[in-house]
């Protein structure tokens, strides 16, 4: 599965990368925050102590910063808390995963968050999961 990385993109892994010292190949946009997605044994590494290389980036990007855990296995639950991690504060009732595609049930204020405004953010998360997970359909009900 080729992945695209645009320039932006990679200005953002490089600086990740030197800023942490956390190498990974998994960055992308949501809700207007940058995310950063790690294994899981380095978060800590890449968070750091009292959060010092979160605020780095902040302050350097001007943007909101998260590092979420990259699932170690890609079935329902490791995808299913991925997409939790990335979507926290907003919580679901449930997500179902079969045969490439994904779909998540939430309450009525869950679901218009997850949505949001002309479907932007459910663009962004399906380009996530197409992008790391290699699904195809993703649908919020």
């Amino acid at each position: 599965m080729a992945r695209e990385i645009d320039m932006q993109v990679m200005r953002y892994l490089n600086l990740f990368s030197k800023v942490t010292r956390v190498s990974t190949m998994n960055c992308f946009v949501y809700n207007n925050q940058i995310l950063f997605a790690v294994p899981k044994s380095k978060v800590s590494f890449a968070i750091g102590k009292d959060a010092v290389n979160i605020r780095k980036l902040r302050d350097i990007l001007r943007r909101k910063i998260k590092v979420v855990a990259m699932p170690e296995q890609e079935d329902r639950s490791g995808i299913s808390k991925f997409v939790e991690d990335v979507v926290k504060p907003i919580e679901f009732t449930k997500l179902d995963y079969r045969d490439g595609s994904v779909v998540v049930t939430a309450g009525r204020q869950s679901k218009a968050a997850l949505i949001g405004r002309n479907r932007i953010r459910e663009k962004e998360i399906g380009y996530v999961l197409k992008n790391l997970f290699g699904i195809e359909k993703f649908k919020i009900m």
